[in-house]
């Protein structure tokens, strides 16, 4: 090798060096993988790595995921009830903003008067009426946490376990597996349930999620996703000006304590039409009585689309920001809830109070109480059959 080859060599050398002594000096607390080099040359690369978000009374410790698509859009979600922490998307300008409610540390989480911001939803989405169903000519007696019914499977949901999780980067999208066994007998459901949700933050800006489950014993199971939209960003204000579409004709119609009364009704001429983009204040406080068990929209709403087959369900437009967010599944049904309950006692990330209204969930699912209406939409898992739901809630400006 001559002098000038040397010359030429010596800064990659030294940059290679350079290189390996940072790698070793990296926290073994937190792992990253990419599709490309994390380098200055690759900076849009997608990338999942995971740190330590806290540890639970009984000392087991919660990771966070932090999932970081090409194009810069980022989703934190947690082991602890497959929580969506954060989920930073742009506005019409490019700026990114968190657009979910929820906690800065784990505390906030275990909290239990914590509103299931951002959680993983299971055995059961939604109300079980008098917390009870029979299925197979036995009837099985659940935890009561809503009044006298279910809500969200129970005292302990899956909205409150510790999953296995196991991250990578496939197709250039960052990808995240949770994984739980549900025992036989769990909030009172029969079966061995094995539970796997899939995240992933797509190129596109969507965060899609799949849901499987398998059962060795017949059981009911109704899994969803449960986080609280702002899309002007957490703690900006509320959602009554925001534009709501719900591809649907029919909503079911619910008592006081929110359990459907086995109706389909249409929602021609009621304040549950919105089928034209409608903003979501514009008839919240209407005087009908099924609107203001509510009070407000926490309601069902059957989607116009086969079953089982993936399609839109709802569009919602932030006029300020541009931000847009479409939700789409492949199951038959639709909860909106409107943050009703929300009342400034709840002090969330960066120190923002979460006054009434000032989110939105929408939430795919089978009908509420299901198990209980026999002309509602099966929520029977068998043996030998797979439960598969996926949701996608898809984000872009205007």
């Amino acid at each position: 090798m001559n002098l000038q080859s040397m010359k030429l060599l010596m800064p990659a050398l030294a940059t290679g060096l350079a290189a390996v002594l940072l790698a070793g000096c990296s926290p073994t607390s937190s792992t990253s993988m990419s599709t490309t080099p994390n380098t200055p040359e690759a900076p849009t690369a997608a990338t999942i790595s995971h740190a330590r978000f806290g540890q639970l009374p009984d000392g087991r410790q919660v990771e966070i995921y932090t999932l970081r698509n090409s194009r810069g859009s980022e989703a934190n979600i947690l082991t602890y009830g497959g929580i969506v922490q954060s989920l930073k998307v742009p506005d019409r300008t490019g700026k990114l903003d968190d657009i979910v409610l929820g906690y800065d540390n784990l505390d906030g989480y275990l909290n239990p008067k914590t509103p299931y911001f951002g959680a993983l939803i299971g055995r059961y989405g939604n109300r079980i009426g008098g917390a009870k169903f029979t299925l197979e000519g036995q009837t099985y007696t659940l935890a009561t946490n809503n009044g006298p019914n279910s809500l969200h499977g129970g005292l302990k949901g899956f909205d409150k376990v510790l999953w296995t999780a196991e991250g990578a980067v496939n197709n250039g999208n960052p990808v995240l597996t949770l994984s739980y066994l549900s025992p036989d007998g769990e909030e009172g459901f029969p079966g061995n349930l094995q539970v796997k949700a899939v995240y992933t933050l797509t190129s596109d800006n969507a965060l899609k999620l799949e849901f499987t489950a398998t059962t060795d014993k017949p059981t009911i199971v109704n899994l969803t996703h449960h986080s609280y939209f702002n899309l002007a960003g957490q703690g900006n204000g509320d959602i009554l000006g925001d534009l709501m579409y719900i591809n649907s004709d029919a909503t079911t119609p619910v008592d006081a304590g929110l359990i459907p009364t086995g109706e389909i009704k249409p929602v021609d001429g009621t304040p549950f039409d919105f089928r034209k983009a409608t903003a979501i204040g514009a008839r919240i406080d209407d005087p009908d009585p099924v609107l203001q068990y509510g009070p407000g929209y926490d309601h069902n709403w059957v989607i116009n689309k086969p079953a089982g087959q993936f399609g839109l369900m709802a569009r919602v437009v932030e006029p300020k920001s541009g931000r847009v967010l479409e939700v789409s599944s492949d199951e038959p049904a639709l909860q909106f809830y409107a943050g009703n309950f929300l009342d400034g006692t709840l002090t969330g990330k960066g120190g923002k109070v979460y006054q009434r209204r000032s989110a939105l969930c929408l939430e795919p699912q089978h009908y509420p109480d299901s198990p209980n209406k026999a002309n509602f939409p099966s929520v029977e898992l068998k043996p030998g059959q797979t439960f598969h739901n996926v949701i996608e809630y898809k984000f872009s400006a205007q």
